[in-house]
């Protein structure tokens, strides 16, 4: 009876120490979570935009703030989004290659090559017909989400690298600043793409190139960037239309739509080697076709074309010169040009005055791991 009596004793005892330390596991699980006693006092970031320029238009549901972009900053340079830790979205995304990465098509964390050209995102705030070569993507928001799971890109999971960032010393703060989270088991990758997004919203250009001081009276261009200008514009019934400004015009330099520029021949509208805009639409006449990218800065986006094709503005300027090849939904405005070799030299030297990389002087836009 003596024994029996002890055992439950010890037993009640075993419960009862075993209940407090759940107790006090709890209470540290939820202590190390408790994120509410940071500050939450989000700032507005104003983004200085050429007047020139479309208006920035920002979603209601992620207001531009200091700590929302600082956040989104950090999460773009750090490789902590790859399955490995060997790559971030800066990697294909360069600043001094105007925020690409000068292969013909980019290579993911397993050395796979991918199928496309990695597009610049100068600007892209700004463009509000689609992101990506084909436009599968309406927003930026939409956007940040593709790269960390995509096989032949940083290949990981959003459930991995949620559990980073919860994990991380850094991150969890960083999130309770910019959107206000309670525990650190809030952060989301929703959150995580929409601090991406603001990010991505302040790489705006400055409007400072050659050919906005000359637009606004303050030099002089010479003969050969002024003829250019004039083939670009189709400006001088004395010089040929080079039949740019269709699909590269406005400030952005780019209408940002959806053409077949005549890279591939295609007796059949489906014979394309990479269908484009047509994958998403499923609209035949769309395949084929890809975004008109800006022109802005493209002296350093080299090479071009969705498929990275080209390695120099001259290759690009004799496509177009020639015609391009033929299939049934060919932009009509791609046709011989006949320019000859001073006249596409011409061309060349007003494209080269797009060239303005002084907004990359905005700190906010540079690598915080540096």
């Amino acid at each position: 009876m003596t024994i029996k009596k002890s055992s439950h004793i010890l037993l009640f005892g075993i419960i009862i120490i075993s209940s407090c330390y759940n107790e006090i596991y709890t209470d540290n699980v939820i202590a190390i979570n408790d994120l509410s006693g940071i500050p939450y006092e989000p700032e507005p970031y104003i983004v200085n935009i050429p007047a020139i320029f479309p208006e920035l238009e920002v979603p209601a549901d992620n207001p531009m703030t200091k700590e929302g972009v600082q956040l989104g900053r950090r999460l773009f340079y750090d490789p902590i989004l790859s399955a490995d830790n060997s790559m971030s979205c800066s990697t294909c995304h360069e600043p001094d290659k105007n925020f690409t990465d000068g292969f013909s098509t980019s290579f993911g964390i397993d050395g796979i090559a991918g199928t496309r050209s990695s597009m610049s995102l100068e600007n892209i705030g700004l463009f509000y017909n689609g992101l990506f070569w084909d436009g599968r993507a309406q927003t930026l928001e939409e956007q940040a989400l593709e790269p960390i799971t995509n096989p032949v890109e940083l290949n990981n999971t959003w459930e991995n690298v949620i559990e980073k960032l919860k994990e991380d010393d850094d991150y969890p703060q960083r999130f309770r600043k910019a959107f206000g989270i309670e525990s650190r088991n809030e952060i989301t990758k929703e959150l995580a793409a929409k601090a991406i997004a603001q990010f991505e919203r302040i790489i705006i250009s400055n409007a400072n190139s050659r050919y906005d001081q000359f637009n606004r009276g303050e030099i002089f261009p010479t003969d050969s960037e002024y003829n250019g200008f004039d083939m670009f514009f189709d400006i001088s019934p004395d010089l040929p239309d080079a039949e740019c400004a269709h699909c590269h015009g406005g400030p952005l330099f780019t209408t940002n739509e959806y053409i077949n520029n005549g890279l591939d021949e295609a007796p059949d509208l489906n014979d394309f080697p990479d269908l484009g805009r047509g994958a998403i639409t499923e609209y035949l006449y769309d395949n084929g076709k890809f975004r008109a990218p800006s022109l802005r800065n493209i002296a350093l986006t080299a090479p071009y074309m969705h498929d990275g094709r080209f390695e120099t503005l001259e290759e690009v300027i004799d496509h177009y010169n020639s015609g391009g090849h033929y299939a049934e939904n060919v932009d009509p405005l791609i046709n011989n040009l006949g320019l000859n070799e001073e006249e596409k030299g011409d061309l060349l030297a007003f494209l080269l005055t797009l060239t303005d990389t002084t907004y990359l002087s905005n700190p906010d836009l540079s690598n915080p791991f540096e």
